[in-house]
């Protein structure tokens, strides 16, 4: 019985031993030499070519089993408009790259762009040729000052009103320009609610009897308890104009 057991054990062995061996061969046959690169993207800022020249030398020597598709992954998402990119294998050579730009929809601090996200991207050497609003702030506040942009606009339209530019303060103070013209001063809060009394201040102000005079305005300082006061074109001193 015990020669019985032990050719049992070799017979398993020898079977372990061959489907290791014949894993390995068939793994070594499958790890051929990446040899083609597939980039497809619908992109207008980011060339193709140019992603194939940047990625031959990452893949120079690779398998295409053994390659590691995370690295070459977060080294793609380095290049210029690059915003996503999934990477995957296709039989027996090739990785397919598809590219997803990125978009953007505002100016952040003058010389770099926010995509939907709130995500701050370089332009790199792309030419910006779309009107788009100035936002600025601390970086790791981009994503808040987008979402109140996107909130003071949705408000703002409904009075015919565009907002070209809104910065919040190093020290939390928020202020943001009409049109390319005149800027409304909201003063410090820390949560949207606390600014919401002054918005609606300046909106009842507007229908009353600033939207005949735009053009004359040239700040409106709602850094008040009640009211507003108003910096005119041509005039050093203020006016002021009360809620109640």
């Amino acid at each position: 019985m015990a020669g019985r057991l032990t050719n049992r054990m070799f017979g398993l062995v020898l079977v372990l031993a061959l489907l290791v061996a014949g894993g390995r061969s068939l793994w070594l046959w499958l790890d051929q030499p990446v040899r083609h690169l597939d980039v497809r993207d619908d992109a207008h800022r980011v060339s193709g070519q140019q992603l194939q020249q940047r990625i031959a030398p990452l893949v120079k020597g690779s398998g295409w089993l053994s390659v590691d598709l995370q690295a070459l992954r977060a080294e793609v998402r380095q290049v210029p408009w690059v915003h996503e990119v999934s990477i995957s294998r296709r039989w027996p050579d090739t990785l397919r790259f598809d590219i997803q730009e990125q978009q953007p929809v505002a100016w952040w601090n003058d010389s770099r762009l926010l995509n939907a996200q709130g995500e701050v991207f370089e332009p790199g050497q792309q030419k910006i040729t779309e009107r788009m609003p100035n936002l600025s702030g601390p970086d790791e506040r981009a994503a808040d000052v987008l979402a109140y942009y996107n909130r003071l606009q949705s408000v703002l339209a409904q009075k015919q009103l565009t907002i070209t530019q809104l910065t919040l303060e190093p020290r939390g103070a928020w202020r943001f320009q009409v049109d390319d013209s005149f800027w409304v001063l909201m003063g410090r809060s820390q949560v949207e609610p606390q600014r919401e009394p002054r918005l609606a201040r300046f909106l009842t102000a507007w229908d009353r009897m600033l939207s005949g005079r735009r053009d004359q305005i040239r700040y409106l300082d709602l850094r008040y308890p009640n009211g507003l006061a108003i910096g005119w074109h041509g005039q050093t001193a203020t006016g002021n104009v009360s809620s109640r």
